[in-house]
């Protein structure tokens, strides 16, 4: 199964790299598991990526986790702190409330992708899986914003199991969870579960048979995100039709 799914991806990622006319990949690599099977996959689809370490108050290990993935796929890396850049935000704005300012961080880091996106003309990948998506679990134009997003139909489990197939360093296969949003975050102690209950139960809830804390709590997630996985409300302008009719007979033909 991981390398037939490793295997269907690469061909995926170059058909879009040729349905959009594009000449490559970027993506952020942040020392995690998932941004580290990404930036296997891209290189395998393609010599044209690259890499940008965009650490924000970010731990030395997870630079160094970042670098070393980069070395092991031989892929192009650029680091960029946006440190200083966030901070001065933070001191431009009202308020010090965690999870705003947290998703401040994501969203400067993706402003940066899309701007080596638009420089080199690479679409920009996205890291986030299957889990996440359905949960809502990611930053609204933030690590939510992308082109392309290889992992989204494979749970985390199925993400690890793609994580050895590739040869991910055992370490960031290993590592806890983290969107790196505020010091000591993790996905897991955010929301209150493992990735294993997660996926287990998302699987049960897509069959229609889950039960328990851990379902209620990810329903509640799924339908109070909704909005992040969908594309904004156009608001839809109603006429009469009289001027409906007017419309048709006024276009050329």
């Amino acid at each position: 199964m991981p390398h037939q799914s490793v295997e269907q991806v690469i061909e995926w990622l170059k058909a879009q790299l040729k349905e959009s006319h594009a000449r490559g990949y970027v993506l952020g690599v942040s020392g995690g598991l998932d941004s580290a099977v990404c930036a296997a996959l891209i290189k395998k689809a393609t010599e044209n990526c690259l890499g940008l370490v965009l650490p924000i108050e970010s731990s030395v290990d997870d630079c160094d986790d970042a670098a070393k993935v980069g070395t092991t796929f031989d892929l192009k890396t650029e680091y960029i702190d946006l440190t200083s850049v966030y901070n001065a935000m933070i001191k431009l704005l009202p308020g010090n409330e965690q999870v705003a300012q947290g998703n401040i961080k994501a969203r400067l880091r993706m402003v940066v992708l899309y701007y080596y996106a638009n420089l080199h003309n690479y679409l920009v990948c996205g890291t986030g899986n299957k889990t996440e998506l359905m949960l809502g679990y990611f930053t609204k134009f933030g690590d939510g914003a992308s082109d392309v997003l290889p992992l989204g139909d494979l749970y985390k489990y199925q993400v690890r199991e793609i994580a050895r197939n590739l040869g991910v360093p055992e370490n960031i296969i290993d590592k806890v969870p983290s969107a790196g949003l505020w010091q000591g975050q993790t996905d897991e102690g955010e929301i209150g579960f493992s990735y294993e209950e997660m996926d287990r139960t998302l699987k049960d809830i897509n069959a229609c048979q889950a039960s328990g804390d851990c379902a209620e709590k990810l329903r509640n997630m799924i339908a109070q995100n909704e909005h992040k996985r969908k594309p904004p409300k156009i608001c839809l302008i109603k006429t009469d039709g009289r001027d409906q009719k007017s419309d048709a007979s006024e276009g050329g033909g």
